[in-house]
Parts: structure tokens; C-alpha cells; sequence
């Protein structure tokens, strides 16, 4: 079955005007994730800092487990980093009572040891404030100009917070595994998470896309349900007024919409109607995330990139720099300017 991809969804500012490619060079793709607090300095758990190239965050795990002597459940890290390009994330190692081993001896061209402390608690995943990117797009060609234009508004009103193409699988296979896994085909339970969210984040992208095409992505509808700024706060309205209007244009709340599963949706009205046409066109999806228990859930509809610039540092080279929030994709920002070949 053929679901529609990423590359098919609404566009909040045209559609690129321009082609490229990245992740061509390693310094091409760096990403640094930040926490929301600062590790103690005392604890059981030794907090790492790494920075990687051309590995996965799992086999950076399980490397860590091998050298101190662990298991791999004693390691604990945020959340997943792409092998391609430089990254630099936190990870956890539970050592009770033991000292920590020469961490140095790990270092090598793919793997670096930047810093090492203690915390009381172990490091889980989705505990992340953010990510910083530097991303640049080689063998650029297109209009200057519109790229120009689609960069400030975005830096001015933000982006559609869709979920990227690595959520859904190579060809997007993941929503196929996920209907064979509804019908009754057995998987490991790691991979009934990764196809359940791979469906959850699919109606969602297409929620979003309808808002986008009307063009109502960054505007509370009636009976919206809005998002407080930088948390995981939300209150449902019956009707749009001047006061949330107001709120909206200044980035203190953010319209949402739907994470499908259990449970009566606090959207109303217009927003409301819009997230059942959607979810009634995907029968199959909405009723498996159903069986499976998973409870519903909210998600802002757009994102606001922290510090956004860029340069063309060649005519035909292009340099990003932003941060994101923990969940957001910067491959849902390039789509918006760029199309990226392989």
C-alpha cells in the first residue's frame, strides 16, 4: 500500500525554490543536543559527552557498555543521532560504587571523549531541551532571492513542525510493517514502538498538512487546543478572541493537533473537524493505534527556529545555522526552502 510521503505535504511558503545536497562531507551535518539541566557532579551515574562521526547512537551505547563492563540497559542517552555527519550528545553509565574507567582510551577518529562528570540519575530518553544545527547544502541551484524570503519568515513566524522522513523507515516501509503488525503479524517489542510512532507521526503530518493547505497552521481555529510556549501545557478554547490571537502572533502558545490514540479529543469545533476528516481517512491506522492502548496526545503545529542565520558562502554552497527544540526536525525546515537529492 502507498501512503502519501513527506515530500507530498503542504508547503507554508510556496515550495522551494531551489535543489541541493548534504551530508556530502562530514562537517556538512552537525548537530549538538543540550540538556535541560546541569549534571551535579556527584552520583552513580558517570554523564559523557561525546562527540561522534559516521556511527549510530546504539553503537555508541553498546561500546560504552563493553568498555566499562556494564550492561546495555545501564546505559542511558536522550535520544537517537543520525550516523551520518558530527554529532555531539550526552550518554549516562550506572557505576555504583565503582570509579570510572579510562574513558580516554576510547577516543579515536569516530569516537571523542569531550567531557566526563557524575550525576545522581540516569540519563532517559526524551530528557532534551534541544538540538543545534550547522547544516550546509552543497551544489545549490536556485533563486537566491525566494530562498532569501522563505529564510526571514521563517525566522519571523516559524515552520510546519512535521515529522521528518527518518520516522517513517527507508520508503517509508515502517507504516507497512506497522499494518502487518495490526493484522497480526508478531514483532519484537523495540520494533512495535518504532511502528506505532511511525504511525502516530504520519496522521499527525497529514493533520498538519490540512491546516497548512488552508492556511490556518499558525492561527487558532474554534475550538482549538493550544500549547504553552517551551512546555507541555495545554488548554482548550471554544472561540478565537483578540487576547489569543494576540498570544499566538507573539509565540506565547501554539495552536496543535492530534498524536492519535485512547481517549476523547479536547479539540472542538473547526479543529475538531479537521482532525476526524483526517483520522477517518486512515480507518486501519486510527483503529490499531487504538488496540494498541497508546493514549492520546497533543503536538504543536508549528515550531520557531532559535537564532536562525545563514550565508551562501559560494554560489553555489549555502550555510544554516538554528536551534530546535527536543522533537522538532530540521529536515522539516530544508524542505520548506530546498529539494534535496541524493
Amino acid at each position: 500500500m502507498q501512503f502519501p510521503s513527506v515530500q507530498s505535504l503542504a508547503f507554508a511558503y510556496g515550495g522551494p525554490g531551489a535543489q541541493g545536497q548534504f551530508k556530502l562531507q562530514t562537517d556538512d551535518f552537525i548537530v549538538e543536543e543540550f540538556l535541560p539541566f546541569q549534571p551535579e557532579g556527584q552520583g552513580e551515574h558517570s554523564f559523557l559527552y561525546i562527540e561522534k562521526c559516521h556511527e549510530n547512537t546504539e553503537y555508541v551505547a553498546r561500546v560504552l557498555a563493553r568498555h566499562a563492563g556494564v550492561r546495555q540497559r545501564d546505559i542511558g542517552f536522550a535520544g537517537l543521532k543520525d550516523r551520518h555527519g558530527r554529532t555531539r550528545q550526552w550518554f549516562s553509565v550506572w557505576l555504583p560504587g565503582k570509579p570510572d574507567p579510562d574513558w580516554q582510551a576510547l577516543n579515536s577518529e569516530q569516537l571523542q571523549i569531550l567531557s566526563v562528570t557524575r550525576h545522581p540519575r540516569k540519563l532517559k530518553r526524551g530528557v532534551l531541551a534541544g538540538n543545534r544545527f550547522q547544516i550546509r547544502i552543497r551544489h545549490w541551484q536556485g533563486d537566491v532571492d525566494q530562498t532569501h524570503q522563505q529564510l526571514k519568515l521563517i525566522a519571523q513566524q516559524g515552520y510546519p513542525n512535521y515529522f521528518g522522513e527518518q520516522r517513517f523507515g527507508f520508503q517509508g516501509r515502517n507504516l507497512e510493517k506497522a499494518l502487518a503488525m495490526f493484522a497480526g503479524q508478531k514483532v519484537k517489542p523495540e520494533l512495535r514502538s518504532i511502528y506505532l510512532s511511525a504511525v502516530r507521526s504520519f496522521l499527525f503530518n497529514q493533520i498538519l498538512s490540512a491546516r497548512v493547505e488552508t492556511a490556518n497552521w499558525n492561527r487558532g481555529l474554534a475550538g482549538e487546543v493550544f500549547q504553552l510556549a517551551d512546555s507541555h501545557s495545554f488548554f482548550n478554547t471554544t472561540a478565537m478572541d483578540e487576547q489569543l490571537a494576540q498570544r499566538v502572533d507573539s509565540f506565547d502558545i501554539h495552536p496543535t493537533a492530534a498524536l492519535w490514540g485512547q481517549g476523547e479529543s479536547t479539540a472542538t469545533a473547526s479543529a475538531f473537524t479537521t482532525e476526524q476528516a483526517v483520522i477517518a481517512s486512515y480507518p486501519e491506522f486510527a483503529a490499531g493505534l487504538l488496540k494498541a492502548g497508546l493514549e492520546q496526545d497533543r503536538r504543536a503545529l508549528r515550531v520557531m527556529p532559535v537564532n536562525l542565520s545563514w550565508e551562501f558562502e559560494a554560489a553555489d554552497s549555502l550555510l544554516l545555522a538554528f536551534q530546535l527544540p527536543a522533537g522538532s526536525y530540521a529536515t522539516a525546515l530544508l524542505r520548506e526552502i530546498v529539494t534535496l537529492g541524493d
